[in-house]
């Protein structure tokens, strides 16, 4: 897939890599036409695999960061409270 300015969408890119799925198993493809649907979905398989891959990645750092603060916290105790 090539550089664009425009952010990466990955619901748009699935349901264009469905299209291109659909097409190549109604079997009305020519050859080249058939490559060339593939080399597309290829590219758009890496490209959602890579934005997975980030997404998952972020989600551990938030886990993580969330795991230390939850370890931080006490819940408040008699004197906290005025007791």
């Amino acid at each position: 897939m090539s550089e664009s300015t425009t952010p990466f969408q990955l619901e748009s890119a699935l349901e264009t890599l469905e299209a291109l799925v659909s097409r190549m198993e109604a079997g009305n493809l020519s050859l080249e036409d058939a490559l060339q649907h593939y080399e597309r979905g290829m590219q758009l398989t890496r490209a959602c695999q890579k934005a997975l891959d980030a997404a998952e990645q972020k989600v551990r750092i938030w886990s993580a960061e969330g795991d230390r603060l939850e370890a931080g916290f006490a819940p408040p105790g008699p004197r906290d409270l005025g007791a």
